[in-house]
């Protein structure tokens, strides 16, 4: 494969960092989930591995001692190679190339596996994976409550509105939120899993910044509300909404998940 990006298999590193800027402020209640953001792509023959262990993941099959928050995010610079990927997105791949860039990275390449913007892996690396989830360093959980409404048929409006709990320096951070979408099943008719049906969970659809926030106290109350475009047969029981703040340099040192209302 080229330099711009490649498939891999086991054998990658991981690469750890420094914590996120941010401090915080009084004494730690509860522990934020760790976020890990998969970049896969279905046109790649091991990216299916990663995708499993993603769902595991999710499902707690685990038993970590901290709560995770998973997203993947499916590129789409295989989509020339016979199967163009469905849920590819080139906003995955602009996102993919700022997580090269900062980790001091040569080149792109699937399954990746980012946790906290701070250190990464190969998707389909277990032991790798769990080790820098644990490896993680620790930060307050933000405690945001999410409302829900459909102001369009085709359009839902998140509001957030709460505390992060964690300090935000001169420097500045954005809150992001997720709109991810779970059971997806593909029969793959081309390409390298030719002849496969894929499964895919955690697929991010939609990502927007809620706010940018700047020199705040941990206690300080954010808000804000997105609207997101919805796909055609959505359906809000196999969807979830992640919030997460991160930092200029990527890190992410905060995040919440909230399942969707069944009948939104």
């Amino acid at each position: 494969m080229g330099r711009f990006f490649t498939c891999l298999t086991r054998g990658g590193k991981t690469k750890d960092s420094s914590a996120g800027e941010a401090e915080e402020e009084g004494a730690v209640v509860a522990a934020s989930a760790v976020v890990v953001e998969l970049f896969s792509s279905q046109g790649c023959k091991t990216s299916p591995e990663a995708e499993l262990l993603m769902s595991r993941l999710g499902r707690g099959d685990f038993g970590l001692n901290r709560p995770v928050v998973v997203l993947a995010y499916h590129v789409d610079y295989w989509d020339h190679m016979g199967w163009k990927d469905p849920y590819g997105s080139s906003q995955w791949t602009v996102k993919q190339k700022a997580y090269v860039e900062a980790l001091k990275l040569d080149t792109l390449f699937t399954p990746q596996v980012v946790v906290q913007g701070q250190a990464h892996c190969l998707g389909n690396e277990e032991e790798s994976l769990l080790s820098a989830i644990g490896a993680a360093s620790p930060f307050p959980a933000p405690t945001l409550q999410a409302t829900f409404e459909r102001p369009s048929p085709d359009t839902l409006q998140v509001s957030i509105k709460g505390a992060l709990r964690t300090k935000v320096d001169s420097n500045g951070a954005n809150v992001m939120v997720a709109l991810y979408e779970n059971g997806l099943v593909t029969d793959c008719p081309k390409g390298e899993n030719k002849g496969r049906v894929l499964s895919n969970d955690f697929v991010v659809r939609r990502l927007q910044k809620l706010c940018s926030v700047k020199d705040i106290s941990a206690k300080k109350t954010v808000s804000g509300t997105v609207n997101l475009p919805l796909w055609d047969n959505f359906n809000s029981s196999k969807c979830g909404i992640a919030v997460f703040v991160q930092n200029n340099s990527y890190h992410i040192f905060g995040s919440q998940n909230f399942e969707l209302p069944n009948d939104l």
